[in-house]
């Protein structure tokens, strides 16, 4: 089942109970609803249904800029170097194996802007590569997020005192200020909206 996302923004909220994998979980929530748009479109893709211009880039933007900018960025820049100087290691452990995977999902994603650009030139080859991509990448994700969910947050909740998740939810908001922008994030959630009234309902 698919749960609607929505990013709750009250300061006062968010100081007294939220904690900064709250967030990172919230996340999750709109790349999950992102990924069953995705493999959506890829279908139509296949079946040679006519997919517009203006969805596609903006998958394709989210997938770039939220999941890994913003999303993965919160998580490599602060997250994970925290739990390292909590005492976790990153190799052999849940960090190492968590940045292995945002590689691999980055190299997807790069596949499948190639991949969609191929197929908008006028190759019809590549709505079946399309699909390919699309099912590993989500396959990938899915996986990810399950691991991230289970294992590490809970981690992350057991060995990051108050004061430290205080600093990592701050860290997280001057991130999204900086690197996707004011209202860039309340867009994305508009974006979900339109394609999942589109694609998915």
């Amino acid at each position: 089942m698919i749960t609607e996302y929505k990013k709750v923004d009250t300061s006062k909220k968010r100081k007294v109970e939220m904690k900064a994998t709250d967030e990172l979980k919230r996340e999750h929530q709109g790349i999950e609803l992102m990924l069953a748009i995705l493999q959506a479109v890829s279908t139509r893709l296949k079946q040679g249904q006519p997919v517009a211009q203006d969805h596609l880039s903006g998958i394709m933007e989210f997938l770039t800029v939220f999941v890994d900018k913003c999303h993965h960025g919160k998580e490599e820049d602060f997250l994970f170097p925290a739990l390292e100087a909590a005492g976790v290691p990153r190799e052999g452990g849940p960090i190492g194996v968590m940045l292995k995977e945002h590689e691999q999902g980055r190299v997807l994603v790069s596949r499948l802007k190639d991949a969609l650009a191929a197929l908008q030139s006028g190759d019809v080859s590549n709505d079946a590569r399309v699909q390919v991509i699309v099912d590993e990448y989500v396959a990938l994700l899915s996986q990810h997020i399950v691991k991230e969910n289970t294992v590490l947050f809970p981690m992350a909740d057991g060995k990051l005192d108050a004061n430290s998740d205080m600093q990592l939810v701050k860290a997280f908001e001057r991130l999204e200020k900086e690197r996707i922008g004011v209202g860039k994030h309340e867009e994305f959630h508009a974006l979900l909206h339109r394609l999942r009234n589109k694609y998915v309902d």
